[in-house]
């Protein structure tokens, strides 16, 4: 009997060893800290101190009344009991369960062009470099496609060709800001830094514009290779959401533009007359045989904004949805990752 006990507890103990240490990114536009949702900011702290993610890649961050947004956040969550690490914040954020050994703006912002910042910390026993961007959102071309310039959100003809899309595509700053992370990151890699990004990108991905979805969405037609996701994915980082959900159909998980009963739907949409679902906000890796995908679920209400119109989705997305105020009109993208020795 002793020796069944022995052999039984054995199994479970190696169990636990190859399971391994897991850990979460949450990637967050928080629309402007919150401040144009009532009580949004609130509710932001309160969601992490529900969620408690390993690291948040914030976005639309502004450092209103002359504070860092990710200082206040820091001590907010402390006074809840939670702690939390950051750095210097701009347009984009970062925090860290961890202590951070290193930091670096890597594409500083330029009249709103969009940001690429760097933390260094260590997760048990690994190094891993936690990059956040927000993109230029200049430039839309995914708006274009839709009848909507995305520059001056008004109405325009549709485009006639792709490469009539990519040329306004092209006039962002979008690709020169995934490049600097591309070459930043890789030094990490050559490091044997574990490398994660999380962002909103304010683009698309080829990976969803695709023969399947050309007549959905008001994509009128059209397969686009979005560039920035296409740069990454050349480059040999891998998209996580679409990884645990290839199937573009019964996996949408758009993240713009997120219902908000607490706003007026004008306030929602971008462009009034379409449907403009789109997955802008992402989590990318580079594949590492220590670092294996676990899980990826929509962070946010199951209701999006089509035409004006507040609808629920009927895909298959999994959500958490939220339990009290929503503080923006985005939709986080939260996932899980195992450290595996």
């Amino acid at each position: 009997m002793k020796k069944l006990v022995f052999c039984i507890f054995a199994f479970l103990l190696s169990l636990s060893v190859q399971a391994g240490e897991r850990f979460t990114v949450l990637q967050w536009n928080i629309w402007q800290e919150g401040t144009v949702v009532p009580g949004g900011y609130e509710a932001i702290v309160n969601e992490i101190v529900r969620l408690k993610p390993d690291f948040v890649t914030f976005s639309e961050v502004r450092n209103y009344n002359h504070t860092r947004f990710c200082d206040r956040i820091v001590a907010s969550l402390k006074k809840k009991g939670e702690t939390y690490y950051s750095f210097y914040s701009d347009d984009t954020g970062l925090l860290s369960r961890n202590p951070i050994s290193d930091s670096t703006v890597v594409y500083p912002l330029n009249d709103d062009h969009g940001t690429v910042h760097r933390m260094l910390t260590d997760i048990h026993g690994h190094k891993i470099a936690v990059y956040t961007a927000h993109l230029d959102y200049l430039s839309d071309a995914y708006y274009n496609v839709r009848g909507y310039d995305g520059s001056t959100w008004k109405e325009i003809p549709k485009p006639e060709s792709v490469a009539e899309v990519l040329a306004v595509n092209d006039a962002s700053f979008r690709d020169d800001a995934i490049k600097r992370f591309i070459e930043a990151a890789r030094k990490d890699v050559e490091d044997g830094v574990l490398v994660v990004l999380g962002g909103d990108f304010n683009e698309p991905s080829h990976l969803d514009w695709i023969r399947e979805t050309k007549d959905l969405y008001d994509h009128n037609g059209m397969i686009i290779p979005w560039t920035v996701p296409l740069l990454l994915d050349n480059a040999g980082f891998v998209d996580a959401y679409r990884t645990k959900y290839p199937d573009v159909l019964d996996y949408p998980g758009f993240t713009f533009p997120a219902d908000n009963p607490l706003i007026e739907v004008n306030r929602l949409t971008w462009a009034p007359k379409s449907d403009e679902r789109d997955r802008i906000d992402y989590v990318f890796y580079y594949p590492d045989r220590r670092l294996k995908l676990k899980d990826a679920v929509i962070f946010g209400p199951k209701e999006s904004i089509v035409k004006s119109e507040r609808i629920v989705e009927t895909s298959k997305d999994r959500f958490i949805e939220p339990l009290g105020v929503w503080p923006t009109d985005h939709k986080g993208v939260l996932v899980t990752f195992e450290l595996m020795e």
